[in-house]
């Protein structure tokens, strides 16, 4: 038998994903969402009989024979994408379609869908959306786009030619080759892009043509499925129902499903075994998530559908998990749901991040994408960020760590654990954008390594040269006290010196300006300066050039680990005192 197959419909907030299927199937999902956005995942089927209807002659000329029964459409919020949508082994999707603003082309989260599908090698196509908006357009409701580009003034053409460009040129940055999709010459090497409008309608019979043609083309053998085998499903959401209690919508990619089945669902802790009460599946062309009509009751289900199950014991059911049929074998089946959990969720490196996600996909394309960027995982979890994610956070600060931070997707933070983040200044990185996420860590990342390493070029002693200034010898000795000009580089306390000969004569106690004690001076200060060692008129003088004397292991820092970050004065110091250290130790500061 031959199942339908999941389509997902991803892109940028507000570019028209809803509203791309809300033309397909007519109804009005998009306005009826909290802002005009997608808030949870909805499914929808739409059948063949539809697609036949949109399509028209465009589906009557083509001679290979349609199998398949239609299409289910899997409709995700923008910051989601499908990472949601997972299945042992691979994305859930059989495809997906990237919906892309024509006007506004690449925006955040396009990116983070493309590097998804990028990720699970999912096949896909592109809409470019909202051509009613181009300047001047001039509408055809429901025509193919072919037709409807023949009538547009030339100015109009050649603005959709300039708009598909940008889009082919961004493809073709991201190892992408693309074409519009009666230019495309192998629809396996290049990604088709559909000229589209939701409002109007045009271009959607191209859209469900190719859909329906790279799906019998290429995807024809992986639909296949024994029809009467156990359920394996996905589940999308977990929700409280009145007169129903939680139930779980969930994405059935193989086998049946009938009432009065016993499934075991993915969950956070203990795995759930339990019997299906009922099955709720939502009407051909209507929304699972935000029904139009009343759900229609089933006794049996098969692939691929979206359902909604009513059970008992499902409010710990793990958004983006695995759920089963069980017809035997429940132990086993329930080790195979709670390893593919496991696996995902990680504590790996003794050093590392911490990630929280709301569901298992976030949380396994978050460690994809970090592993990816060689970022070490401490440990990698589902749920708010609590106290013992700070507490291990802590612990891993205090060990050094430099990028010692918690990585929250969509998770949220305990009360609890917030106050004691503050009190223990770890870094909570928030974002419902996991490339953004990535980036801002790695920008922090990048920030905290830069102070610390400036903390330790700051905490080296620097080359600088001084002379001791005539008639400012305020004291001879233990220590001596005398007015000195700082020549060139930066003059510290605890600093040695030495002479013109590289042998060392003192240690710098502490420097005072205007009577007051400084922490350093630079190039062109004058400063009274205490040295404990030498006496004035026997190892020091008037007039007398002394230089700073270096440790080695500083030397070989500064040459290496900080090198540029001398100062021109400094530098040019730094060659003179090498040259006196090297007159009495000739490999002084080799590497």
């Amino acid at each position: 038998m031959i199942r339908q197959p999941i389509v997902s419909v991803l892109g940028h907030i507000d570019h028209g994903k809803t509203s791309i299927l809300d033309a397909i199937r007519g109804s009005t999902v998009a306005d009826r969402e909290a802002g005009f956005i997608t808030q949870h995942i909805g499914a929808t089927e739409v059948p063949l009989k539809t697609i036949n209807k949109i399509t028209g002659k465009l589906m009557e000329n083509q001679k290979t024979k349609i199998r398949i029964p239609g299409l289910l459409f899997i409709d995700t919020p923008g910051h989601d994408a499908f990472i949601t949508l997972r299945r042992r082994g691979g994305a859930l999707s059989d495809l997906a379609i990237l919906v892309i603003d024509i006007n506004e082309g690449f925006q955040p989260q396009t990116m983070e869908s493309l590097k998804i599908l990028k990720e699970y090698k999912t096949p896909f196509l592109v809409v470019a959306n909202k051509i009613d908006k181009i300047h001047a357009w001039s509408p055809n409701p429901n025509s193919t786009f072919m037709k409807s580009i023949i009538k547009q003034s030339e100015d109009v053409k050649n603005l959709l030619e300039t708009k598909i460009y940008e889009i082919v040129g961004r493809f073709h940055e991201e190892g992408f080759q693309s074409e519009r999709f009666d230019r495309v010459e192998s629809f396996d090497k290049q990604i088709a892009i559909i000229p589209a409008s939701a409002k109007t309608g045009e271009g959607l019979a191209e859209l469900l043509m190719i859909l329906i043609g790279l799906t019998q083309k290429f995807l024809e053998k992986q639909l296949e499925i024994e029809e009467s085998g156990p359920a394996k499903g996905t589940i999308l959401e977990v929700k409280e129902e009145k007169g129903l209690g939680v139930t779980v919508d969930a994405i059935i990619y193989d086998g049946e499903i009938k009432r009065g089945d016993t499934i075991v669902v993915g969950a956070l802790n203990e795995i759930i075994v339990t019997k299906v009460k009922a099955l709720l599946k939502p009407r051909p062309l209507d929304e699972i998530r935000d029904p139009k009509y009343k759900f229609e009751t089933a006794q049996v289900l098969s692939a691929a559908c979206g359902v909604k199950i009513s059970a008992p014991n499902l409010q710990d059911a793990l958004p983006g998990a695995p759920i089963k049929v069980a017809r035997d074998q429940i132990e086993e089946i329930k080790e195979e749901i709670k390893q593919e959990i496991e696996e995902i969720r990680v504590e790996t490196d003794s050093q590392g991040v911490i990630v929280k996600a709301d569901t298992l996909g976030s949380l396994e394309a978050i460690i994809s994408m970090l592993k990816r960027e060689e970022i070490p995982i401490h440990r990698a979890d589902i749920g708010k960020v609590s106290r013992r994610d700070i507490t291990s956070t802590k612990a891993l600060k205090d060990s050094n760590f430099d990028g010692a931070a918690i990585l929250a997707f969509n998770s949220g933070i305990l009360k609890e654990a917030e106050a004691k983040a503050i009190d223990s200044e770890i870094m909570i990185i928030e974002s419902n954008i996991i490339y953004q996420l990535i980036d801002e860590y790695k920008k922090w990342l990048e920030e905290i390594r830069e102070q610390k390493k400036r903390a330790e070029f700051e905490a080296l002693i620097k080359p600088a040269e001084i002379k001791i200034l005539p008639d400012c010898i305020f004291r001879k000795s233990k220590p001596a006290v005398v007015g000195v000009d700082v020549l060139s580089g930066t003059l510290k306390p605890l600093s040695k010196l030495m002479n013109k000969d590289g042998l060392t004569i003192g240690t710098i106690k502490a420097i005072q300006d205007k009577n007051e004690s400084i922490k350093k001076a630079r190039i062109g200060d004058q400063v009274a300066v205490s040295i404990s060692g030498p006496t004035v008129g026997r190892q020091i003088n008037e007039n007398d050039i002394l230089y700073t004397d270096i440790p080695e292991s500083h030397a070989k820092l500064l040459e290496t680990k900080y090198k540029g970050l001398l100062t021109q004065d400094e530098d040019e110091t730094y060659i003179i005192i090498k040259a006196l250290k090297r007159k009495v130790t000739p490999l002084w500061a080799m590497r």
